[in-house]
């Protein structure tokens, strides 16, 4: 009777992830479609795509590593709807905004950086400044409200966080993040310089008074960050390169632009199949359900089992999404065959890559005294978009 119970309960975890993988498919491909769609703003500004995967990936691992944790508490039986400022919620909430700005005004330095080495021209150092920080607060206040939305509703009626957390918060990073990106941008190039200027000298005081408070003022988000900020900080430069391999490959990108499409579903999918999976290893070892140890024992070789299980739905499912997009929007595609195999290729290859990551950061982290719930997804998220596009560009070349 117990066994049939847990297999029951098994089934029931791994159909809510599948039911919200299926709704991300379909909602990460509206952000796909809306990148092929902006094909002429990229090639007239090809440093927009170097901004692309770390803008969107910053979004979902601020957001996902907030969730991760208000999920562990939610299984500790430490959470409770509260905002002061002592509490799990606000403190955590407080912590994840003043990230957003820091991180954005360092995501901006870096992306002018990059494209200054590799000579990618069209914005300058103040242009990428102000619209990584200004995108940056306006998609993050949205993804972190759409995160609260989801946390409080499974704390109210009683659904896993970590099955549905990581997929809605890596969605909503993906359809927010990506259009009020390109708006931004298309609305201050065409602002004055004074104008930028005065921006950027605003833009660097709350970035100032953020770092102050983080570190003087508020000692429970200065418990929070001390962890994940300087993780971040690294994490977006990894995500830049991301950027920077499919901007080098842009050519080919806009030929076929219905590439630019399966972008955002593919790393975004990658990115909720391996927060789910992390949130489930951070779960279990704080539950002590799950042992760090050298070699994965079975409860963590059938949540790598679930990753593959999923890989195989979602990313000919992608494949099909894009070819029909494609056809409808008059978007170049190599065939239907091809981007199926060039979807499900790169998935599972990739896959691969995030359970031993996966594994491996969220046992290191616990075993060291450290919490996996905030480094889990933004090292694996971060390693999927550099790895990610390293692999679906190669595959892309090989197959077509």
């Amino acid at each position: 009777m117990m066994l049939q119970l847990q297999i029951s309960s098994q089934i029931r975890l791994f159909l809510t992830g599948f039911a919200a993988l299926l709704i991300c498919a379909f909602a990460a491909s509206a952000a796909g479609i809306y990148l092929g769609s902006a094909r002429d703003v990229i090639a007239l500004l090809p440093g927009l795509m170097v901004m692309v995967p770390p803008s969107i990936n910053m979004r979902g691992s601020i957001s996902g590593v907030l969730a991760s944790r208000l999920s562990s508490s939610m299984h500790l039986g430490a959470f409770d709807v509260e905002f002061s400022r002592e509490s799990v919620l606000g403190s955590n909430l407080r912590a994840s905004f003043l990230t957003t700005v820091i991180i954005g005004f360092w995501l901006g330095l870096i992306v002018a950086g990059i494209c200054a080495v590799f000579g990618i021209e069209g914005l300058s150092v103040i242009d990428y400044v102000v619209i990584s920080v200004v995108s940056g607060i306006v998609s993050g206040l949205i993804v972190m409200g759409i995160t609260l939305i989801v946390v409080l509703i499974s704390y109210r009626f009683g659904l896993d966080l970590d099955m549905i957390a990581a997929p809605t918060v890596t969605t909503a990073g993906d359809i927010v993040t990506l259009p009020v990106l390109v708006v931004t941008t298309l609305f201050f190039v065409t602002l004055a310089p004074v104008v930028l200027n005065i921006l950027f000298g605003i833009v660097i005081l709350l970035t100032a008074a953020s770092l102050v408070y983080s570190v003087y003022l508020d000692e429970p988000v200065f418990e929070i960050n001390r962890e994940i900020l300087p993780l971040l900080l690294f994490l977006s430069f990894v995500g830049t390169l991301a950027g920077l391999t499919y901007t080098l490959d842009l050519e080919q990108l806009i030929e076929f632009a219905v590439f630019l499409i399966i972008i955002p579903p593919f790393t975004g999918l990658c990115g909720s199949i391996a927060g789910i999976l992390c949130s489930r290893l951070a779960t279990g070892m704080h539950m002590g359900e799950i042992d760090a140890k050298v070699r994965p024992e079975r409860p963590v070789l059938e949540q790598f089992g679930g990753s593959y299980l999923y890989a195989l739905f979602v990313f000919p499912l992608i494949g099909l999404i894009a070819q029909e997009a494609s056809g409808l929007m008059g978007i170049a595609s190599p065939g239907l065959f091809e981007l199926i195999t060039i979807c499900t290729v790169s998935g599972m290859i990739v896959i691969t890559i995030v359970n031993i990551i996966a594994y491996a950061t969220a046992g290191l982290s616990f075993r060291y005294g450290l919490d996996p719930d905030n480094f889990g997804i933004p090292v694996i998220t971060s390693t999927i978009d550099l790895v990610g596009a390293a692999i679906l560009v190669a595959v892309i070349n090989i197959l077509v």
